[in-house]
């Protein structure tokens, strides 16, 4: 287990204290819980999702089309 100190503003303390409180866990505890649940809900995709998308022949044509074109830098940011 690690120790993590952070600073944050003492409104953001106070809506993470109070959101802590509502859900009747500590400080620390509320923080981990509320992390592991944005990571989850943002950074993962379901396996249901994932299926779907590789099952999109014409999505996948395009993505691996895109790969190509950025390796060979064939594209422009705007």
């Amino acid at each position: 287990m690690k120790t993590l100190t952070m600073r944050v503003d003492d409104s953001i303390y106070q809506m993470i204290k109070s959101a802590a409180d509502g859900e009747k866990r500590n400080i620390s505890n509320f923080i981990e819980f509320a992390t592991i649940q944005y990571l989850v809900s943002t950074q993962y995709v379901a396996d249901n999702e994932m299926d779907e998308i590789l099952n999109d022949k014409a999505l996948t044509k395009d993505l691996h089309n895109g790969f190509s074109n950025l390796k060979n830098g064939d594209y422009t940011i705007v």
